[in-house]
C-alpha cells in the first residue's frame, strides 16, 4: 500500500468552502483513479494545524500514474485560491496490515 499526504492550510473563514469542494468534487474524482483505495480530508483538532488530504493506493505505481496524469494538479488548482500557503505533498509506503476502507 502507498499513502500520499498533502498538507494544506486554508485562508481564515474559507475552510467550510474548501471542505465542500473537497468532499463534493475532489474526493469523488480521486476515488475513480486506478488503484485508489481511499481519499479523505483530515481536519485538524487544533485550528493552527494543517488539514491533510490523505489518499491510499494499491501501489506506488498507481499513485505515480495519478500524479503524472495531471489529475492531482487539477484538484489542487480547484481550491488553490483558498490556500493560505503552498500545499506540501509527502508520500509513504505502508505495510498492508489493514483492509481498504
Amino acid at each position: 500500500m502507498f499513502v500520499r499526504l498533502t498538507y494544506i492550510n486554508f485562508l481564515a473563514g474559507r475552510s467550510e468552502e474548501a471542505r465542500t469542494i473537497y468532499n463534493g468534487e475532489i474526493a469523488p474524482a480521486v476515488r475513480k483513479q486506478k488503484g485508489n483505495l481511499d481519499c479523505r480530508l483530515l481536519e485538524p483538532v487544533n485550528e493552527a494545524d494543517d488539514y491533510i488530504s490523505m489518499t491510499l493506493w494499491e501501489t506506488r505505481e498507481d499513485a505515480d500514474t495519478y500524479h503524472s496524469s495531471g489529475v492531482y494538479k487539477k484538484m489542487i488548482e480547484r481550491v488553490s485560491d483558498l490556500f493560505s500557503n503552498e500545499p506540501v505533498l509527502k508520500a509513504y509506503s505502508a505495510e498492508n496490515v489493514m483492509e481498504p476502507a
